[in-house]
C-alpha cells in the first residue's frame, strides 16, 4: 500500500522543527500517527461522530498530546481532507495540451482505481463530506478546486478543438471518471457481495481497470 505523505502544516510552527534532528523527525512522526487514526474515525464516524479522545487514544497518545499538535478536533480534520485533496487532484493536474489525450485519459483512470484500492477509508470520507454538504470544505471547493477544474476543462477543449478527442463535455467526463472509479472504494461492501472481490484482487483490478477505460476512452475517441 502506498503511504499518504501528509502536510506539514499545523497550529504549531513546523518551520522551527530541524528534521535532521532525532526530536524533530520523532514530531513530524507522530503528526502523521495523529493523521492516520483521525482518519481511521473520520472514515467510520464522520466528524462530528468522533471524539478528540478517541483519536488520541487510537494515535496512544494523550489528548493534551493531540491538542499541541492540532488545536482542535475541526482543524485536524481540515488537515486531512486538505490533504486528501491534494492527493486526488495532483493527477489531473498534470494533464497538459502536448499530451495524447487517450493515454493521458487512460492513466487518470488507472491512477484513480490505484487510489481507490489503496486508501478506500479516504475515498469513503471524502463521499460523506460531500454528502453532507461539504460545510468545512466549501471555501476550498468553490476556489482552488475550481480554479484546477477550470484549467483541465481548457485542455480537454483544446484536444477537442484539435480533433485529438471526440465532442464530449469535459465537466461531465471528468465527473464520469471520478464517479465510476470511487465507485470501488465507498461501494466497496456491495461489489463484493455482488462479485465477491474487490481491487486488491489483481486480476479482478486488472479487468476493471481494463473495462473502466475501454467504457470510457471509447466515447470520447474521435
Amino acid at each position: 500500500m502506498k503511504e499518504l505523505t501528509y502536510p506539514l502544516t499545523s497550529t504549531i510552527n513546523t518551520s522551527e522543527i530541524n528534521i535532521n534532528t532525532k526530536r524533530g523527525r520523532a514530531k513530524l512522526d507522530k503528526r502523521k500517527v495523529i493523521m492516520r487514526a483521525a482518519l481511521e474515525l473520520f472514515s467510520r464516524n464522520g466528524v462530528n461522530g468522533t471524539r478528540v479522545d478517541q483519536i488520541a487514544a487510537l494515535a496512544k497518545i494523550s489528548k493534551t498530546n493531540l491538542l499541541y499538535y492540532f488545536s482542535s478536533k475541526e482543524r485536524l480534520y481540515l488537515e486531512v481532507m486538505q490533504q486528501l485533496l491534494e492527493v486526488w487532484l495532483e493527477p489531473l493536474a498534470r494533464f497538459n495540451e502536448e499530451q495524447d489525450p487517450i493515454q493521458a485519459i487512460g492513466d487518470y483512470i488507472r491512477i484513480k482505481l490505484e487510489l481507490s484500492r489503496d486508501h478506500p477509508a479516504e475515498s469513503r470520507l471524502f463521499c460523506m463530506e460531500m454528502l453532507q454538504g461539504a460545510p468545512l470544505l466549501v471555501d476550498t471547493l468553490k476556489s482552488p478546486l475550481k480554479v484546477l477544474m477550470d484549467s483541465k476543462v481548457a485542455v480537454i477543449n483544446a484536444w477537442i478543438a484539435t480533433n485529438k478527442l471526440a465532442p464530449v463535455d469535459p465537466y461531465h467526463l471528468i465527473f464520469s471518471i471520478w464517479a465510476t472509479t470511487q465507485h470501488y472504494a465507498d461501494f466497496r461492501v456491495q461489489i463484493e457481495a455482488v462479485t465477491g472481490k474487490n481491487l486488491n484482487d489483481p486480476a479482478f483490478f486488472a479487468s476493471t481497470l481494463k473495462n473502466v477505460q475501454n467504457i470510457i476512452l471509447q466515447g470520447v475517441k474521435p
